[in-house]
């Protein structure tokens, strides 16, 4: 049960920390100054969700997110989401995509290699099976979690800045609920695709619980650390170049290789949920299913990476508002049937 949970959680934690959260960007997009208590009910949000999400899967025993769609918004709204859903995991693989193309470039390594590299290594572990994803993540998540934490806090320790600049004002709290929102569709198309694969109420509780707290707590350190730096400089594409670039070249090449695992755990984990919801119709093998999305995408990922951040993620955090409310009272609702 343990195993299997912690299973998942790195699964959870693989599909929210991509380029756009791994970098800084998404972080500093949604919060900010005044954010303690947006990111503090953005944690208890998070872990309800996920737990509701992962409740639902299993009940259902689900392979895919349609009948986790049916049972949160009915048949009807539920066709809706469904075309919103695929298009945001089509929208977010493709800025993995470009993330990954952006990261090599950064190197001096032509863009072309890196959406090469990226999809490579997507239609690789594909050819292994559902199983074989969450082994990977089981592998890379904790590197980019013990990596990222780690800067994060040296950073902080070096340029002695205090946890308290987040609760000097707390008047950015609704932050909270577009961030959690946009997190949120990514984790109703991955835990649906795994509801036959979960076996007891334990792993659920320890899934969700253990990634919200992970993702509350780097999201509260990574926001004291971009607060710091918004007031010296404007804050580029990727925030991380800030914090790394005060290091060696040995920390600068290590948290750029971490940043590329968390593009390519997250562009799996969508091309999972994408995946999985073609197969209800088509029934092709994970490989083909996921070698003909990839080839789709490839065309779009030549939009630039900053732009596709700018504007995916806010206009998806509004629309999963509604989403977002039904999770939350769906335990108050299913007990009052």
């Amino acid at each position: 049960m343990i195993r299997a949970g912690i299973k998942n959680m790195f699964l959870i934690t693989g599909a929210i920390m991509g380029a756009g959260y791994a970098s800084g960007r998404e972080i500093w997009q949604f919060f900010g100054a005044g954010s303690g208590l947006a990111i503090l009910l953005f944690t208890v949000f998070f872990i309800v969700c996920t737990t509701t999400i992962l409740n639902i899967s299993y009940e259902l025993q689900s392979t895919n997110y349609v009948p986790v769609l049916h049972r949160l918004t009915g048949k009807k709204l539920a066709l809706v989401y469904d075309y919103l859903i695929f298009i945001y995991l089509f929208s977010v693989t493709v800025v993995m995509i470009a993330g990954s193309g952006a990261t090599f470039e950064s190197f001096g390594i032509p863009f072309w290699w890196g959406i090469i590299f990226i999809i490579a290594g997507l239609l690789i572990i594909f050819s292994k099976g559902i199983s074989e994803l969450l082994n990977i993540n089981q592998l890379l998540m904790p590197l980019l979690i013990i990596a990222l934490v780690v800067i994060l806090l040296v950073f902080m320790k070096d340029g002695d800045i205090s946890f308290h600049r987040n609760w000097e004002k707390q008047d950015n709290w609704t932050a909270a609920f577009p961030f959690t929102a946009l997190n949120i569709l990514p984790l109703i198309a991955v835990l649906g695709a795994i509801g036959n694969r979960i076996k007891s109420k334990g792993e659920i509780y320890i899934a969700s619980v253990s990634s919200g707290l992970i993702l509350g707590i780097i999201t509260f350190i990574y926001n004291t650390n971009l607060m710091e730096l918004a007031e010296q400089v404007e804050l580029p594409a990727i925030p991380l170049y800030l914090i790394i670039n005060n290091y060696g070249q040995t920390v600068i090449v290590v948290m750029m290789l971490m940043l590329w695992l968390a593009i390519y755990t997250t562009a799996a984990a969508t091309l999972l949920g994408m995946v999985t919801r073609v197969n209800k119709k088509l029934n092709l093998s994970l490989l083909k299913a996921a070698a003909i999305m990839l080839t789709i995408m490839l065309p779009f990922s030549l939009i630039s990476f900053t732009q596709l951040v700018a504007f995916i993620y806010p206009l998806y955090g509004i629309l999963n508002l509604y989403i977002l409310v039904k999770l939350l009272l769906y335990p108050v609702w299913k007990n009052n049937r």
